[in-house]
Protein backbone atom coordinates (compact mmCIF):
# COMPACT_ATOMS: atom_id res chain seq x y z
CA UNK A 1 0.00 0.00 0.00
CA UNK A 2 1.57 3.43 -1.22
CA UNK A 3 2.10 5.95 1.60
CA UNK A 4 -0.65 8.28 -0.26
CA UNK A 5 -3.31 5.31 -0.17
CA UNK A 6 -2.20 5.00 3.46
CA UNK A 7 -3.02 8.56 4.64
CA UNK A 8 -6.18 8.46 2.50
CA UNK A 9 -7.31 5.40 4.51
CA UNK A 10 -6.76 7.16 7.84
CA UNK A 11 -8.24 10.37 7.01
CA UNK A 12 -11.24 8.44 6.73
CA UNK A 13 -12.48 7.66 10.23
CA UNK A 14 -11.28 11.25 10.99
CA UNK A 15 -13.57 12.91 8.46
CA UNK A 16 -16.11 10.58 9.67
CA UNK A 17 -16.27 11.33 12.87
CA UNK A 18 -15.71 15.16 12.41
CA UNK A 19 -19.44 14.87 9.88
CA UNK A 20 -21.19 12.92 12.56
CA UNK A 21 -19.83 15.25 14.95
CA UNK A 22 -21.00 18.63 13.10
CA UNK A 23 -24.40 16.40 12.63
CA UNK A 24 -25.11 15.86 16.58
CA UNK A 25 -24.37 19.82 17.34
CA UNK A 26 -26.27 20.86 14.45
CA UNK A 27 -29.05 18.53 15.51
CA UNK A 28 -28.86 19.74 19.12
CA UNK A 29 -28.34 23.32 18.21
CA UNK A 30 -31.60 23.34 16.15
CA UNK A 31 -33.56 21.46 19.01
CA UNK A 32 -32.24 24.26 21.56
CA UNK A 33 -33.38 27.05 19.08
CA UNK A 34 -36.93 25.33 18.68
CA UNK A 35 -37.44 25.50 22.29
CA UNK A 36 -36.26 28.91 22.60
CA UNK A 37 -38.88 29.87 20.23
CA UNK A 38 -41.71 27.79 21.07
CA UNK A 39 -41.16 28.81 25.36
CA UNK A 40 -42.41 32.28 26.23
CA UNK A 41 -44.86 34.21 27.92
CA UNK A 42 -46.95 32.55 25.67
CA UNK A 43 -46.81 28.77 24.80
CA UNK A 44 -46.76 28.06 20.52
CA UNK A 45 -46.20 24.50 19.84
CA UNK A 46 -43.49 23.27 18.68
CA UNK A 47 -45.04 21.91 15.49
CA UNK A 48 -46.68 25.34 14.74
CA UNK A 49 -42.95 26.57 15.35
CA UNK A 50 -41.40 23.67 12.35
CA UNK A 51 -44.18 25.14 9.89
CA UNK A 52 -43.69 28.52 10.46
CA UNK A 53 -40.15 28.18 9.55
CA UNK A 54 -40.76 25.51 6.76
CA UNK A 55 -42.75 28.18 4.82
CA UNK A 56 -40.49 31.13 5.18
CA UNK A 57 -37.70 29.23 4.17
CA UNK A 58 -38.98 26.33 1.96
CA UNK A 59 -42.66 28.13 0.97
CA UNK A 60 -44.13 24.90 1.72
CA UNK A 61 -47.71 26.51 2.45
CA UNK A 62 -48.99 25.34 5.63
CA UNK A 63 -51.90 27.21 7.13
CA UNK A 64 -50.59 29.33 10.57
CA UNK A 65 -52.17 31.73 12.65
CA UNK A 66 -50.19 35.38 10.97
CA UNK A 67 -50.10 36.33 14.91
CA UNK A 68 -48.03 33.44 15.85
CA UNK A 69 -46.06 33.58 12.55
CA UNK A 70 -44.97 36.82 13.54
CA UNK A 71 -44.10 36.32 16.69
CA UNK A 72 -42.22 33.18 15.82
CA UNK A 73 -40.42 35.03 13.25
CA UNK A 74 -40.03 38.46 13.57
CA UNK A 75 -39.42 37.55 17.57
CA UNK A 76 -38.36 35.12 19.23
CA UNK A 77 -35.95 33.48 16.16
CA UNK A 78 -33.93 36.72 16.04
CA UNK A 79 -33.57 36.57 20.08
CA UNK A 80 -32.82 32.86 19.99
CA UNK A 81 -30.22 33.28 16.99
CA UNK A 82 -28.29 36.03 18.86
CA UNK A 83 -28.54 34.48 22.10
CA UNK A 84 -26.53 31.10 20.44
CA UNK A 85 -24.14 33.40 19.07
CA UNK A 86 -23.92 35.34 21.90
CA UNK A 87 -23.09 32.54 24.15
CA UNK A 88 -20.74 30.89 21.79
CA UNK A 89 -18.59 33.74 21.29
CA UNK A 90 -18.54 34.45 25.14
CA UNK A 91 -17.79 30.81 26.08
CA UNK A 92 -14.85 30.43 23.63
CA UNK A 93 -13.43 33.39 24.77
CA UNK A 94 -13.55 32.55 27.91
CA UNK A 95 -11.59 29.23 27.02
CA UNK A 96 -8.77 31.18 25.15
CA UNK A 97 -8.56 34.10 27.89
CA UNK A 98 -8.10 30.78 30.68
CA UNK A 99 -5.24 29.14 28.38
CA UNK A 100 -3.26 32.10 27.00
CA UNK A 101 -3.64 33.71 30.84
CA UNK A 102 -3.23 30.38 32.26
CA UNK A 103 -5.86 31.26 35.01
CA UNK A 104 -8.95 29.44 35.89
CA UNK A 105 -10.79 32.83 36.58
CA UNK A 106 -10.06 34.49 33.15
CA UNK A 107 -13.35 35.32 31.06
CA UNK A 108 -13.98 39.02 29.68
CA UNK A 109 -16.84 39.85 32.09
CA UNK A 110 -14.33 39.66 35.38
CA UNK A 111 -11.11 41.01 33.43
CA UNK A 112 -13.32 44.26 32.46
CA UNK A 113 -13.27 43.60 28.95
CA UNK A 114 -17.40 43.66 28.55
CA UNK A 115 -16.68 46.55 31.14
CA UNK A 116 -14.51 48.55 28.31
CA UNK A 117 -16.60 47.86 25.39
CA UNK A 118 -19.98 48.84 27.34
CA UNK A 119 -18.45 52.09 27.77
CA UNK A 120 -17.24 52.15 24.08
CA UNK A 121 -20.75 51.89 22.89
CA UNK A 122 -22.30 53.99 25.30
CA UNK A 123 -19.54 56.88 24.04
CA UNK A 124 -20.97 56.64 20.44
CA UNK A 125 -24.48 56.34 20.90
CA UNK A 126 -24.94 59.50 23.35
CA UNK A 127 -22.12 61.65 22.34
CA UNK A 128 -22.25 60.86 18.76
CA UNK A 129 -18.80 60.23 19.03
CA UNK A 130 -17.26 60.48 14.99
CA UNK A 131 -20.21 62.31 13.71
CA UNK A 132 -21.91 58.93 12.53
CA UNK A 133 -18.77 56.84 11.00
CA UNK A 134 -18.03 55.27 13.79
CA UNK A 135 -20.31 52.57 14.58
CA UNK A 136 -21.37 51.03 18.20
CA UNK A 137 -19.78 48.36 17.64
CA UNK A 138 -16.65 49.50 16.18
CA UNK A 139 -16.86 51.92 19.91
CA UNK A 140 -17.06 48.65 21.61
CA UNK A 141 -14.32 46.89 20.55
CA UNK A 142 -12.28 49.99 20.83
CA UNK A 143 -13.18 50.91 24.29
CA UNK A 144 -12.69 46.71 25.00
CA UNK A 145 -9.15 46.82 23.64
CA UNK A 146 -8.58 49.53 25.95
CA UNK A 147 -9.74 47.90 28.88
CA UNK A 148 -7.56 44.97 28.08
CA UNK A 149 -4.27 47.03 27.83
CA UNK A 150 -5.53 48.53 30.66
CA UNK A 151 -5.36 45.36 32.91
CA UNK A 152 -2.47 43.94 31.37
CA UNK A 153 -0.59 47.12 32.28
CA UNK A 154 -1.48 47.15 35.74
CA UNK A 155 -1.10 43.56 36.76
CA UNK A 156 2.45 43.82 35.47
CA UNK A 157 3.22 47.05 36.71
CA UNK A 158 1.74 45.10 40.40
CA UNK A 159 4.04 42.42 39.67
CA UNK A 160 7.29 44.60 38.96
CA UNK A 161 7.58 42.14 36.35
CA UNK A 162 6.71 41.06 32.64
CA UNK A 163 4.37 38.32 33.96
CA UNK A 164 1.93 38.70 36.17
CA UNK A 165 0.40 36.22 38.74
CA UNK A 166 -2.99 34.65 38.55
CA UNK A 167 -4.37 36.84 41.67
CA UNK A 168 -2.83 40.31 40.38
CA UNK A 169 -4.52 39.69 36.84
CA UNK A 170 -8.03 39.29 38.23
CA UNK A 171 -7.56 42.21 41.11
CA UNK A 172 -6.36 44.15 38.24
CA UNK A 173 -10.13 42.97 35.94
CA UNK A 174 -12.01 43.94 39.17
CA UNK A 175 -10.06 47.41 38.94
CA UNK A 176 -10.85 47.80 35.29
CA UNK A 177 -14.86 46.74 35.57
CA UNK A 178 -15.33 49.71 38.53
CA UNK A 179 -13.23 52.00 36.51
CA UNK A 180 -15.26 51.35 33.12
CA UNK A 181 -18.74 51.34 34.79
CA UNK A 182 -17.76 54.68 36.89
CA UNK A 183 -16.97 56.11 33.06
CA UNK A 184 -20.07 54.66 31.90
CA UNK A 185 -22.11 56.14 34.23
CA UNK A 186 -20.70 59.35 34.31
CA UNK A 187 -21.87 60.00 29.96
CA UNK A 188 -24.86 58.45 30.82
CA UNK A 189 -25.54 61.11 33.56
CA UNK A 190 -23.84 63.95 31.76
CA UNK A 191 -25.39 62.90 28.00
CA UNK A 192 -28.31 61.17 28.20
CA UNK A 193 -31.98 61.98 29.35
CA UNK A 194 -34.34 60.32 31.66
CA UNK A 195 -35.49 57.91 29.25
CA UNK A 196 -32.12 57.47 27.49
CA UNK A 197 -30.92 56.20 30.81
CA UNK A 198 -33.67 54.22 31.66
CA UNK A 199 -33.17 52.17 28.46
CA UNK A 200 -29.01 51.92 28.64
CA UNK A 201 -29.16 50.72 31.85
CA UNK A 202 -31.36 48.13 31.00
CA UNK A 203 -29.34 47.35 27.95
CA UNK A 204 -26.20 47.30 30.37
CA UNK A 205 -27.24 44.06 31.74
CA UNK A 206 -28.19 42.31 29.00
CA UNK A 207 -31.18 43.22 26.72
CA UNK A 208 -32.70 40.76 23.78
CA UNK A 209 -36.22 42.32 23.86
CA UNK A 210 -35.17 45.13 20.83
CA UNK A 211 -33.23 42.33 18.69
CA UNK A 212 -34.18 41.75 14.89
CA UNK A 213 -32.93 40.57 11.79
CA UNK A 214 -29.83 43.38 11.34
CA UNK A 215 -28.68 42.08 14.94
CA UNK A 216 -28.77 38.32 13.29
CA UNK A 217 -26.93 39.51 9.99
CA UNK A 218 -24.10 40.90 12.67
CA UNK A 219 -23.98 38.54 15.22
CA UNK A 220 -24.07 35.11 12.93
CA UNK A 221 -20.69 36.30 10.86
CA UNK A 222 -18.85 37.46 13.99
CA UNK A 223 -19.71 34.12 15.98
CA UNK A 224 -18.62 31.82 12.91
CA UNK A 225 -15.25 33.72 12.19
CA UNK A 226 -14.32 33.89 15.48
CA UNK A 227 -15.09 30.69 16.38
CA UNK A 228 -12.89 29.60 13.43
CA UNK A 229 -10.05 31.61 14.42
CA UNK A 230 -9.81 30.28 17.81
CA UNK A 231 -10.39 26.59 16.84
CA UNK A 232 -7.47 27.02 14.06
CA UNK A 233 -5.09 27.90 16.71
CA UNK A 234 -6.47 25.11 18.89
CA UNK A 235 -3.35 22.90 18.86
CA UNK A 236 -1.44 26.70 19.90
CA UNK A 237 -3.32 26.94 23.27
CA UNK A 238 -2.89 23.12 23.74
CA UNK A 239 0.92 24.51 23.95
CA UNK A 240 -0.20 27.68 25.68
CA UNK A 241 -1.31 25.40 28.85
CA UNK A 242 2.14 25.12 29.46
CA UNK A 243 3.19 28.20 29.40
CA UNK A 244 5.39 30.80 26.94
CA UNK A 245 8.29 29.59 26.90
CA UNK A 246 6.88 25.72 26.49
CA UNK A 247 4.87 27.17 23.42
CA UNK A 248 8.12 28.97 22.13
CA UNK A 249 10.32 25.73 22.48
CA UNK A 250 7.75 23.80 20.30
CA UNK A 251 7.99 26.42 17.46
CA UNK A 252 4.54 28.79 18.18
CA UNK A 253 4.94 32.02 17.05
CA UNK A 254 3.87 33.29 20.38
CA UNK A 255 3.90 36.92 19.96
CA UNK A 256 1.68 36.77 16.50
CA UNK A 257 -0.66 33.92 17.81
CA UNK A 258 -1.44 36.04 21.33
CA UNK A 259 -1.91 39.72 19.21
CA UNK A 260 -4.26 37.12 16.83
CA UNK A 261 -6.52 35.68 19.56
CA UNK A 262 -6.53 38.43 21.75
CA UNK A 263 -8.06 40.56 18.82
CA UNK A 264 -10.49 37.47 17.83
CA UNK A 265 -11.93 37.73 21.74
CA UNK A 266 -11.86 41.41 21.78
CA UNK A 267 -14.26 41.74 18.20
CA UNK A 268 -16.20 38.56 19.74
CA UNK A 269 -16.90 40.52 23.10
CA UNK A 270 -17.01 44.21 21.86
CA UNK A 271 -19.77 43.05 19.11
CA UNK A 272 -22.05 41.02 21.39
CA UNK A 273 -21.98 43.98 23.96
CA UNK A 274 -23.26 46.27 21.34
CA UNK A 275 -25.91 44.24 19.98
CA UNK A 276 -27.49 43.05 23.77
CA UNK A 277 -25.19 44.86 26.23
CA UNK A 278 -22.93 43.07 28.95
CA UNK A 279 -23.72 39.52 29.80
CA UNK A 280 -21.39 37.85 32.21
CA UNK A 281 -20.45 34.69 33.88
CA UNK A 282 -21.00 32.67 30.38
CA UNK A 283 -17.16 32.90 29.75
CA UNK A 284 -16.56 31.46 33.52
CA UNK A 285 -19.10 28.94 34.09
CA UNK A 286 -19.17 27.38 30.31
CA UNK A 287 -15.55 26.20 29.84
CA UNK A 288 -15.02 24.84 32.76
CA UNK A 289 -18.42 22.57 32.91
CA UNK A 290 -17.52 21.35 29.31
CA UNK A 291 -13.66 20.68 30.47
CA UNK A 292 -15.41 17.98 32.63
CA UNK A 293 -17.01 16.36 29.85
CA UNK A 294 -14.68 16.79 26.73
CA UNK A 295 -11.18 17.34 28.76
CA UNK A 296 -8.32 19.85 28.45
CA UNK A 297 -7.56 18.88 24.61
CA UNK A 298 -8.92 22.37 22.73
CA UNK A 299 -10.03 20.72 19.41
CA UNK A 300 -12.76 19.36 21.83
CA UNK A 301 -13.03 22.10 24.34
CA UNK A 302 -13.77 24.96 21.85
CA UNK A 303 -16.59 23.17 20.01
CA UNK A 304 -17.58 22.18 22.97
CA UNK A 305 -17.67 25.17 24.93
CA UNK A 306 -19.30 27.39 22.24
CA UNK A 307 -22.48 24.46 21.80
CA UNK A 308 -22.95 24.96 25.68
CA UNK A 309 -22.51 28.42 26.02
CA UNK A 310 -25.05 28.77 22.96
CA UNK A 311 -27.74 26.19 24.58
CA UNK A 312 -26.87 28.32 28.03
CA UNK A 313 -27.61 31.53 26.65
CA UNK A 314 -30.97 30.04 24.74
CA UNK A 315 -32.18 28.43 28.40
CA UNK A 316 -31.08 31.67 30.02
CA UNK A 317 -33.20 33.62 27.64
CA UNK A 318 -36.40 31.60 28.34
CA UNK A 319 -35.69 31.84 31.77
CA UNK A 320 -35.54 35.28 31.43
CA UNK A 321 -39.33 35.69 29.49
CA UNK A 322 -41.13 33.03 32.02
CA UNK A 323 -39.70 33.42 35.35
CA UNK A 324 -42.00 36.41 36.27
CA UNK A 325 -45.51 36.43 34.73
CA UNK A 326 -45.77 39.42 32.50
CA UNK A 327 -42.12 41.10 32.83
CA UNK A 328 -38.92 39.98 30.68
CA UNK A 329 -35.70 40.25 33.53
CA UNK A 330 -32.50 41.46 31.78
CA UNK A 331 -30.27 38.18 30.64
CA UNK A 332 -27.69 38.74 32.86
CA UNK A 333 -29.64 38.47 35.80
CA UNK A 334 -30.20 34.99 35.03
CA UNK A 335 -26.87 34.37 34.24
CA UNK A 336 -25.33 35.96 37.07
CA UNK A 337 -27.33 33.74 39.38
CA UNK A 338 -26.27 30.56 37.97
CA UNK A 339 -22.31 32.77 37.62
CA UNK A 340 -21.94 34.14 40.94
CA UNK A 341 -22.02 30.72 42.81
CA UNK A 342 -20.20 28.97 40.47
CA UNK A 343 -17.34 31.56 40.83
CA UNK A 344 -17.36 31.33 44.20
CA UNK A 345 -17.00 27.21 43.86
CA UNK A 346 -13.89 27.77 41.42
CA UNK A 347 -12.34 30.23 43.87
CA UNK A 348 -12.77 28.34 46.86
CA UNK A 349 -11.28 25.04 45.05
CA UNK A 350 -8.33 26.95 43.85
CA UNK A 351 -7.48 28.04 47.11
CA UNK A 352 -7.60 24.00 47.94
CA UNK A 353 -5.37 23.38 45.85
CA UNK A 354 -2.77 25.27 46.25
Amino acid sequence: MSELTRLRVSSTPLMARFFAHALWVSVLLCCAIVAGISIGETVIPWRVVVKTLSNAFFDSGYQVDPLDAGIIWNYRLTRAIVSACCGACLAVSGVVLQSLLRNALAEPYLLGISAGASTGAVLVALTGLGAGAISMSFGAFIGALTAFLFVALLAMAARGQRSASATHIILAGIASSQLFNALTSLIITKSANAEQARGIMFWLLGNLSGIRWPDVSLAVPTAIVGVMICLWHARHLDAFTFGIDSAASLGIPVKRTRIVLIGAVTAMTAIMVSIVGAIGFVGLVIPHAARLIVGNQHARLLPASALAGAIFLIVADVVSRTLLSGQVLPIGVITALVGAPAFSFILIRGSKTQ
